[in-house]
């Protein structure tokens, strides 16, 4: 028996990744925030374990505010799986820098794992992933820019 349709799992994943996009041109991630219930927790293997929607907040917001991290500006999924009995989602999410001038491309992937809480809202992210590895794509971004005359931050 499924603990929420199908569906209705899969409109908030859609309306989960609309967000991360928003996010991402604008740099407001308060409304992906707003995605998470108020006693929602959250695993990050490099940053560590939040607990509540507003400490995701503060975490999102400073971390994705500060350059290399804004230059993260699209998160598009490969692949996703519902398991509606649970109410839970699993996604291979690509985290993708911004153009460094010459049209390539630089990003690295995440597993996410999450769990839906009803309502639109999710109650449990846990992001895997290995941070040398985005330590790796990150330099190698920044060299590609310098190569190409950017300034760090521009």
């Amino acid at each position: 028996m499924e603990r929420f349709p199908t569906e209705e799992i899969e409109a908030a994943f859609v309306a989960y990744q609309e967000a991360a996009a928003t996010a991402g041109a604008t740099g407001d991630w308060n409304p992906w925030a707003d995605l998470f219930t108020p006693d929602a927790t959250y695993i990050e293997h490099l940053y560590g374990d939040f607990s509540g929607r507003e400490e995701i907040r503060a975490w999102i917001t400073s971390t994705m505010s500060v350059w290399p991290n804004s230059a993260f500006t699209s998160f598009p999924c490969e692949w996703h799986v519902i398991d509606a009995a649970r109410g839970w989602v699993v996604t291979k999410v690509w985290n993708r820098l911004e153009d460094p001038g010459d049209g390539s491309v630089f990003e690295q992937y995440n597993l996410t794992v999450l769990h839906y809480a009803g309502n639109g809202r999710w109650s449990h992210e846990e992001d895997i992933y290995n941070p040398e590895h985005f330590a790796t794509v990150v330099r190698d971004w920044i060299e590609r820019r310098r190569s190409l005359g950017r300034a760090d931050g521009e």
